[in-house]
């Protein structure tokens, strides 16, 4: 009788840890889809005029060309803006206006895999 329960013990816990691996390999798609879709990242800057003086108070458009979504900053101390939570997988337009002067579009694509990117814009010198 003992070795039926010795037998007994040692299928319990194989069993026991053949569950445990089924939910452990179950669980890891799951686990790679959270780390994926926290991926995020920024885009920040300076708006600077034609003579390359920062400009406060200019308005930054960041566009989400998948949705259209606008999003807008007014620069700070410095001619600075920062946008943030960002989507890894959409291609965004950024423009800079200020008393009528406006900076050419760029875009912060998708194939651009910095987590912090850095795009400066230039006004034109009104007409």
């Amino acid at each position: 009788m003992t070795t039926h329960a010795q037998g007994l013990s040692r299928g319990g816990r194989r069993l026991g840890m053949a569950i445990a691996l089924a939910l452990l390999l179950g669980a890891w798609p799951s686990l790679a889809q959270k780390k994926g879709t926290d991926q995020t990242r920024s885009v920040e800057g300076v708006v600077s005029a034609a003579d390359d003086t920062p400009v406060n108070g200019a308005v930054v458009q960041l566009k989400n060309t998948k949705t259209l979504q606008i999003r807008s900053f007014i620069t700070q101390t410095g001619g600075t803006y920062y946008f943030h939570g960002l989507s890894a997988d959409v291609d965004y337009e950024l423009k800079a206006d200020f008393s009528g002067a406006s900076s050419p579009t760029k875009t912060l694509s998708t194939f651009d895999t910095r987590k912090s990117a850095v795009i400066n814009l230039k006004l034109n010198p009104k007409k």
